[in-house]
């Protein structure tokens, strides 16, 4: 009897788990068909030759598959899942939904920012593209070739959002032509396009250089060159004069539900802008205290705003040239390699090197950013540091984001991610931010426990930082959903953070810009302290830090709602063990 009651219900499992199976892994295959980049960079050179195709028929097709992957995902019978399974069935059903929202609202109008997009990421290739043979070569030309095309389809999609009202604040794009310009050269050997053809590996033969150089030559002008010439003189004479002059994601058409669903896509909860708003401002009250008590500790003799500016304009602050800035930033990422093995059981087998922000991207760009590393490739990831305006990047916020953008922030959770086996391939590139950068916000405050921050200036800087994430949350939805303007959002952020002001109005253009992104930090910092304390206090003499963060960490980037599972179990197996 309890054999045959049992067979059923494996074989309904069996159908469910093989249904599922057969779905994420066509659905993988899919995506790196349609997103050539995606699968350079996830190790499948098959499509190395190619660039995305952004018509609106593509679209449009694109949007239709994902509806009826989500139907056919949805009408798995979750409960015959393992718990596995369910994550991975959560996190592409979030994936696909959100897709097909952001295709419903037309977000494909706007594909770049304040400080990056399409054409950033295009211009970032000679330096993450591995050039060993003839043929990666010949694929290289290729894309430099297909560029044309590309921005052509990008630039019809952005007409379409002119027309419709959907296009970027006129106010963001102050400064966004470097990122264009730069790229625009009379002679090939000028442009960064052309570096992989300076040098030529063992692997290309002597016999094929000089063809391969030559086609590089013509495409980098015809291909590169002439694209960034399309898009920069589009901006600067359609879209620039045409963009909206407001700049909340709530004036846009069907805005306030556009922004509702990037407030829910973004953090991953079921919160509304008017809740995550208070949170941010709890925030800020509980920072602010700390950081009056760090002020204490320095002695220092006046009101907060005298702080601040001491800080802003103190040269001791400040490094002399980019170099000793990358120095030590390079000092404190390798003082934090040394303290890994106390905090994590397991460690990534990739390692990153320290590198400047490039030039055409420096003056609008942030202080610092982590770039992953191509799977298989021979590039390690990138901790970039900025130095431009030397005077606008202080040096006791620097341990903050080295351990925010390195380790144990980014680096070693992206790494460790890549690395993963036993989850479906789309989980190993998973990008869920509130995830991501909360887990970075988080690796900050780890080096308090690490030895690092002794210094009040520098620990300041880490509340400095914390109180910015903090800031976001109030600033962010205060733009886009409570009717700020951008000096009201500028003056927030300047009063309560020792960003420095450059920073701070670059910082506001990307939130006016990424409505939604910056909402990601503060919110998956507090859900993972949170979790953190409820395992502390459930296992008491049983709690391991170690092992905590490997709990977390084992699955790759998932939503909040599935790290909350994840982190129970692991709390009922220690309790049990």
């Amino acid at each position: 009897m309890v054999l045959a009651a049992a067979a059923p219900t494996r074989l309904r499992a069996e159908s469910a788990s093989t249904r599922l199976q057969a779905l994420v892994d066509a659905e993988w295959q899919y995506r790196l068909q349609e997103n050539p980049l995606l699968a350079t960079s996830a190790g499948d050179h098959r499509y190395d030759d190619r660039l995305p195709s952004m018509t609106p028929a593509d679209l449009a097709r694109r949007a239709a598959h994902d509806r009826e992957t989500l139907a056919t995902l949805r009408a798995i019978d979750r409960a015959a899942l393992t718990p596995a399974e369910n994550a991975s069935a959560e996190i592409l059903a979030r994936e696909l939904a959100d897709a097909v929202a952001a295709y419903d609202f037309g977000a494909y109008r706007i594909p770049l920012t304040s400080d990056s997009g399409f054409h950033t990421d295009f211009a970032d290739l000679p330096e993450r593209l591995t050039f060993a043979s003839v043929r990666d070569y010949e694929n290289y030309v290729a894309r430099l070739n297909a560029f044309p095309r590309y921005v052509a389809e990008e630039i019809a999609l952005m007409r379409e959002g002119i027309a419709a009202g959907f296009t970027l604040p006129r106010v963001v794009l102050g400064g966004y032509e470097v990122t264009m310009t730069t790229h625009v050269v009379a002679a090939p050997e000028k442009s960064v396009f052309f570096e992989p053809f300076r040098r030529f590996p063992a692997g290309v033969p002597e016999a094929d250089r000089a063809r391969l150089t030559q086609a590089g030559r013509r495409a980098v002008l015809d291909g590169a060159v002439a694209g960034y010439r399309a898009l920069a003189d589009f901006m600067r004479t359609e879209y620039v004069p045409r963009a909206r002059a407001t700049i909340a994601a709530s004036a846009l058409p069907r805005g306030k539900d556009y922004y509702a669903g990037l407030v829910r896509h973004f953090t991953t909860l079921d919160v509304t802008a008017a809740q995550v708003h208070e949170i941010g401002r709890q925030e800020v009250l509980r920072i602010r205290a700390e950081m009056d008590a760090v002020i204490a500790k320095t002695g220092f003799m006046g009101n907060f705003e005298a702080f601040l500016n001491f800080l802003r304009t103190d040269p001791k602050f400040y490094a002399k040239t980019g170099e000793d800035l990358l120095k030590d930033a390079s000092y404190i990422a390798k003082r934090m390699d040394g303290k890994l093995p106390s905090l994590f059981g397991r460690l990534p087998r990739l390692p990153y090197g320290v590198e400047p922000v490039p030039a055409f991207l420096a003056p609008r760009y942030t202080g610092g950013r982590y770039i992953p590393a191509p799977v298989g490739g021979t590039q390690a990831g990138e901790y970039w540091v900025n130095t431009d305006a030397l005077d606008q990047r202080p040096l006791y916020v620097l341990e903050a984001l080295t351990l925010h953008e390195a380790v144990p922030g980014h680096h070693l959770q992206i790494a460790l991610q890549q690395e993963l086996t036993g989850l479906p391939e789309f989980r190993r590139f998973a990008e869920v931010g509130a995830f991501v950068e909360g887990w970075a916000l988080y690796a900050e405050r780890l080096g308090l426990e690490a030895g690092f921050y002794r210094d009040p200036y520098s620990d300041f800087g880490r509340l400095t930082y914390e109180m910015w994430r903090a800031c976001r949350l109030v600033v962010d939805t205060g733009i886009h959903a409570e009717g700020w303007t951008r000096a009201e959002a500028i003056e927030y952020l300047e009063t309560h953070t020792a960003l420095s002001t450059h920073e701070v109005s670059t910082e506001i253009d990307r939130y006016i810009s990424w409505p939604g992104q910056a909402l990601c930090y503060k919110m998956g910092e507090l859900k993972i302290r949170e979790l953190r304390r409820e395992a502390e206090e459930a296992l008491g003499p049983k709690f391991d830090l170690r092992s905590f963060h490997d709990a977390v960490l084992d699955q790759g980037a998932v939503p909040l709602t599935v790290l909350e599972g994840q982190v129970r179990a692991w709390i009922a197996a220690r309790r049990a063990a």
